[in-house]
């Protein structure tokens, strides 16, 4: 029970609606713990687990400190990941605002001209939006940007560790900082995010130029996970671990496993979505889809319609992790092991919300990978461990990304004076060689000791108002799919090229349906299907995750096999392919260390130690790798000369020049804003994403021992 000392510090209207329009008994610990520290302005992570509470933990003592100190225009803009999750948060936060007499505006991507120009007339006090829309306001010639951002006070970064982990938190500092600028002034920052393992590093990367200046708290009462305890007791929660063999088991147990409930089914790609859904409609199961490449309004259906049935399946990726309610679920079912064990509390936070309920995961693996990448996923969870958030290296192209942003915000800049726009944002502190180079091609001009925007970034990023400019990544092209004027989703050009000894229509597989494509209209990049009347059809996309498994999951793969079990319940499917995984890798672990083994003049390099840092120790023992392979999570292939004695030649001294992977041009393509770096620095940048160097210089200090077969 909440004492009055506690919401004495709310507004009183705040407070009146809190209990008798909410009908709360009390506030919850994290938001009786953050009204304090958030009233008097400082900075902030708020830190618990999905559903508990950290919109209003937020939400609710700024709005108490926006009545107090007479905030007026747009000051409070919380910011999101998704668009989805925006929209989501939509009706709750205008109730909430609404009850303080003040307005909450919504500005993104699908937002029409019309409400965009009613936000600019009547300034709302709290605006929701996403980074790329803040960046686009700030570069408009529609907006007054410094009198639309003159009032902003604070600001809250909603899943902060989703930004935190890529380019994009990069941007959404960058942006931030330059809001400051045009304020005059600190702006408080308020992150949410569920569980982290560094959540003191993520408040001070969140501060930006104010770590270390502006007081901040980490604010975590229920959090229960850090990243370094190992308690004996596991996590709680109802998780099981199955050993399917397929998509098309899986969707037979789906079917077959409790009926009459709702079901959250997560998978790894938006082509298993598809699979998995056609498959469980085939068997008569009430299903929906969720994935990036599906239209709005196809989503959104399929939201809505889940969230008031009962006995239905809905199939997703990552879009439905972040916080988006689609109802009172009762299971949650993950295809093969999500990423992280961060993204699997996410997932497993969406069950148990119903008094008495408990949070449950069923995990169906379709092969060994899956299985040990669950199984080792599982052991991370049961030990109370979860991943620290690290911003990407070397943001160059974020740096050449903003300072062409700038020129657009501001028409010109001293050629001398950018940096005082991110004093102190380390990054821009080596921007010199970035400036030189956009000047040099022309991307940026120079006249009279002012920087501005030249023919070559208009040329490349100018189309549309340089609205490629506000996005920092790169997608690839896909086709709008149109079923008469009603949008569908989008497809892989890749599906639409008919093929020699293809007979009949094309069929392409899309929202869990069969579609017969009539037409393609290459020019628009559209093509046009009708329902297919068997059902069938293909579906496939560009991934756009290629890192593979982590040094501390492969880890604990390795820990799996050599005999350690999650606190998992496991079903004798699993039991049995587990045993087989471990015996047919008995060979290639090792507790101690690495293990070299040889078979019919196939040597490898078992290092368990992930993608990553089997990139960087490829690059680092180029004379020792065998040429031309694809690197996988668990080895390395050797030449087939190798002995111990070349290979302890070859070690020594190795952890002293460790060396970046190599980088191709066709992997540069997938870093935007290439052609605004330096080509060296462009390659050092997406290297130093590829590169885990201190997971290498772990396996390089390591004992190795070889083994025959």
């Amino acid at each position: 029970m909440t004492g009055p000392s506690t919401l004495d510090l709310l507004h009183p209207t705040l407070a009146h609606h809190v209990v008798n329009t909410l009908g709360w008994p009390g506030l919850r610990p994290l938001q009786r713990e953050a009204l304090a520290p958030l009233v008097d302005g400082q900075d902030a992570v708020l830190l618990a687990p999905t559903a508990g509470g950290k919109t209003e933990a937020a939400v609710f003592p700024l709005l108490s400190a926006m009545a107090a100190g007479g905030w007026s225009g747009v000051s409070l803009i919380y910011v999101c990941p998704i668009k989805a999750l925006l929209n989501n948060l939509l009706p709750r936060l205008q109730s909430y605002a609404g009850w303080m007499g003040r307005s909450v505006g919504l500005w993104h991507g699908d937002i029409g001209t019309a409400a965009r120009g009613r936000i600019l007339r009547d300034r709302p006090d709290v605006l929701l939006t996403t980074p790329e829309s803040l960046e686009g306001m700030l570069v408009s010639t529609k907006a007054d940007h410094r009198e639309l951002f003159a009032g902003v006070r604070a600001v809250v970064v909603d899943e902060v560790h989703a930004f935190a982990g890529d380019d994009r938190g990069w941007h959404l500092l960058a942006v931030l900082e330059r809001l400051t600028r045009l304020r005059g002034q600190p702006i408080q920052r308020v992150g949410l995010s569920a569980t982290v393992g560094n959540p003191g590093e993520l408040l001070a990367w969140l501060q930006g130029s104010g770590a270390g200046e502006r007081p901040g708290r980490v604010i975590a009462p229920e959090a229960g996970l850090t990243g370094t305890a190992a308690p004996s007791e596991p996590p709680p929660g109802e998780v099981e671990l199955d050993y399917v063999g397929s998509l098309d088991n899986a969707a037979r147990v789906i079917a077959a496993l409790h009926t009459g409930e709702k079901r959250l089914v997560f998978c790894d790609s938006r082509q298993a979505v598809e699979q998995l859904g056609a498959a469980l409609r085939s068997r008569g199961v009430t299903t929906f889809l969720s994935h990036a490449s599906l239209s709005v309004d196809e989503r959104r259906r399929a939201e809505q319609a889940f969230s008031e049935a009962r006995d239905c399946v809905i199939v997703a990726t990552s879009t439905l992790e972040l916080g988006i309610d689609v109802g009172d679920l009762d299971r949650v079912i993950q295809i093969n092991a999500p990423a992280t064990v961060a993204s699997f509390l996410q997932r497993i936070g969406r069950t148990g919300r119903r008094s008495g309920g408990q949070r449950n995961c069923l995990f169906l693996a379709l092969d060994e990978t899956g299985l040990l990448r669950a199984a080792g996923l599982l052991h991370l969870w049961g030990r109370h461990w979860v991943e620290p958030v690290v911003p990407t290296a070397e943001p160059r192209h974020i740096i050449a990304q903003q300072l062409l942003a700038l020129c657009l915000q501001e028409s010109q800049v001293g050629e001398h004076l950018w940096k005082e726009w991110w004093p102190g944002l380390e990054p821009f502190e080596r921007g010199d060689p970035i400036v030189a180079h956009l000047l040099r091609e022309g991307f940026v001009q120079r006249d009279g000791g002012m920087l501005m925007i030249g023919p070559e970034a208009e040329r490349r990023f100018g189309w549309r108002h340089f609205m490629e400019l506000t996005s920092v990544f790169t997608a690839p092209p896909e086709f709008v799919v149109l079923h008469g004027r009603t949008e569908i989703g989008r497809a892989n050009p890749a599906l639409l090229c008919a093929r020699e000894n293809d007979e009949g229509p094309r069929r392409l597989l899309l929202a869990g349906r069969g579609w017969a494509v009539t037409g393609v209209d290459w020019k628009r990049q559209r093509c046009f299907v009708e329902p297919a009347e068997d059902g069938g059809g293909k579906a496939r996309w560009d991934s756009a995750d290629r890192t593979g498994a982590s040094f501390a999951l492969s880890r604990a793969v390795r820990a799996v096999l050599v005999g350690a079990d999650p606190p998992v319940r496991f079903t004798r499917r699993a039991v049995g392919a587990l045993a087989t995984a471990r015996e047919r890798h008995q060979e290639h672990v090792w507790s101690a260390g690495s293990v070299i083994s040889r078979a019919a003049g196939d040597v490898r390099w078992w290092t368990w130690a992930g993608t990553r840092a089997n990139l960087t120790l490829r690059a680092t023992l180029a004379g020792l790798v065998a040429p031309g392979q694809q690197v996988h999570d668990s080895y390395l292939r050797l030449r087939e000369d190798v002995d111990p004695a070349a290979w302890a030649a070859a070690r020594d001294g190795a952890t002293d020049r460790i060396a970046l992977p190599d980088v191709s041009e066709k992997a540069l393509e997938g870093l935007k804003f290439t052609a605004a770096l330096p080509p060296h620095l462009a390659a050092r940048t997406l290297a130093a994403r590829l590169a885990d160097v201190e997971g290498a210089r772990t396996l390089l200090g390591e004992p190795t021992r070889f083994v025959a077969g």
